[in-house]
């Protein structure tokens, strides 16, 4: 492995695979649409030494298309979902210079939570939308490696797609999976920036689902992130709290991202990764989430 990630592709059929062949990219082995039927899709990136990609989004429907154009994301011809009859899923990516963007080294995909739970303690993060979404095949998974550590600063969270223009432009990330899904009421998403300075980290994340659980981390001069994120749905208000008062116990924050389903967020557990026993959807019928960080 040499040099930053500069370029991302996609094939979906054989022709496709032999001309980015002939362009020098590489193939990741892994079918994109894996017990999924639909079309073979591959993913292909290429290195250079350039200032590389700094930043990559999913998106799989044309709300969340509109803020990255506004921001000079580049979109990877392609649906990852080609054929199966899910969410048709595409991938953008988009390069800076500022404190909060660090060049993207290596790419990654995987299909089974046992194996990829290993993935957080050797640097690599998890984006959070299932690259099958909404088809009967495997969950995939991209991750990401950057060519230095970088610590969670900031988090907030939007809803309806409401400030997203401004928050990509300030640097931040959108975790990419509706917190509401399946829950009707407002398309809530949580958004974090990464810094390579651990002092500026966050150290701790908590989810509070009753009034005297926002008082108990209040006390603790906890910060709240001010979006419910059950909003406009049947539960009770959701909030998200921070800290960054660091202790041998509660190191630097390194990346966060979402798991559906109890079942598949033991194995990240397991790892060592702080899986916050909250159900983001609690009171609702939604898919049950749940916000896990590594540090």
């Amino acid at each position: 492995m040499t040099g930053r990630i500069t370029e991302i592709k996609v094939s979906q059929n054989e022709a496709e695979e032999e001309q980015l062949l002939k362009e020098g990219f590489t193939p990741n082995p892994v079918n994109l649409n894996k017990r999924a039927g639909g079309d073979k899709v591959h993913l292909w990136y290429k290195r250079g030494s350039g200032a590389g990609i700094t930043k990559i989004q999913v998106s799989y429907n044309d709300d969340m298309v509109g803020s990255m154009l506004t921001n000079r994301y580049m979109k990877v011809d392609g649906d990852l979902n080609a054929g199966t009859g899910g969410d048709s899923i595409y991938l953008w990516y988009a390069g800076g210079s500022s404190e909060y963007d660090i060049p993207i080294v290596d790419l990654f995909v995987s299909t089974e939570p046992q194996g990829e739970s290993q993935l957080f303690q050797f640097g690599w993060e998890r984006l959070s939308c299932n690259l099958n979404r909404k088809s009967s095949g495997s969950r995939i998974y991209l991750w990401v490696r950057k060519e230095k550590p970088a610590y969670i600063c900031d988090i907030t969270a939007t809803a309806d797609f409401q400030g997203d223009f401004q928050l990509i432009m300030q640097g931040y990330i959108r975790v990419d999976e509706n917190i509401n899904r399946g829950a009707g009421g407002k398309r809530v998403f949580l958004w974090y920036r990464q810094h390579p300075d651990s002092q500026k980290a966050l150290t701790d994340l908590q989810i509070t689902t009753t009034s005297c659980e926002m008082e108990k981390w209040q006390r603790k001069h906890y910060e709240r992130v001010d979006q419910d994120l059950n909003a406009g749905t049947t539960g009770p208000p959701v909030y998200l709290f921070y800290s960054k008062n660091q202790s041998k116990s509660n190191p630097p924050i390194k990346n966060a991202t979402l798991v559906i389903g109890k079942g598949y967020s033991l194995p990240y557990e397991r790892a060592g990764v702080q899986v916050i026993d909250k159900n983001l959807n609690t009171g609702n019928d939604g898919a049950t989430e749940f916000l896990c960080y590594y540090q």
